[in-house]
């Protein structure tokens, strides 16, 4: 299966968007594979991108699902700078760290790493994000796409590494916590004992 998830997954735009309902083209490919989903489920592939899934898999082409969006051409991101206020939500979002930029400082969109997945526009809460359209050249370029999913793939194992380390540290803390009061309440049962033997005999 995942060989032929590999040959799906080839096919994708790797725009990261989600619109399939699934999080990133990968996992979209691997419930394909699966006979989980269906091949319609990817707008900015549109129409084309399921004719050459209907190809792979030896299927008549239909419909894009309009459930899952419509297709229109693919756009890039671009950050109206001077009304930034730097509050991280568009980076926080976007699935390739395609946008640059701290807390309260600018943003920018790298324009070459853009997939146009759209995501940073709604999280933007100034709406100083704006879309315009892609360059045909990048849109079907297969190295850009490529380029996409090693950032996207690089970016899940970064958050599940930071995941698993704030995991680690509450359990760390829950632990300190747990062997304080466990000894806190060594030292209480101790003093009332030392206070009974003291108190004085009837």
């Amino acid at each position: 299966m995942s060989v032929l998830a590999d040959r799906i997954d080839a096919l994708l735009p790797q725009t990261q968007c989600e619109q399939c309902g699934y999080h990133g083209c990968r996992p979209y490919a691997e419930a394909i594979a699966a006979g989980e989903a269906e091949i319609n489920q990817c707008p900015p592939g549109g129409s084309a991108g399921v004719a050459k899934l209907a190809a792979l898999l030896g299927r008549a082409p239909i419909p894009l699902n309009p459930a899952n969006g419509v297709e229109k051409p693919r756009t890039l991101a671009r950050i109206i700078e001077a009304d930034c206020i730097g509050c991280t939500k568009c980076i926080q979002v976007c699935p390739v760290d395609a946008i640059v930029g701290a807390n309260k400082l600018m943003h920018t969109v790298i324009a070459d790493d853009c997939t146009g997945c759209e995501r940073c526009v709604p999280a933007c809460p100034v709406d100083c994000i704006v879309l315009e359209p892609m360059p045909v050249e990048q849109a079907d370029d297969p190295a850009h796409a490529d380029a996409a999913r090693i950032h996207f793939e690089r970016r899940e194992v970064r958050l599940n590494e930071q995941h698993m380390q704030r995991e680690a540290e509450l359990t760390s803390r829950k632990a300190q916590v747990h062997t304080s009061s466990a000894s806190q309440s060594v030292q209480d049962a101790l003093a009332r004992a030392k206070a009974k033997k003291q108190e004085p005999k009837t």
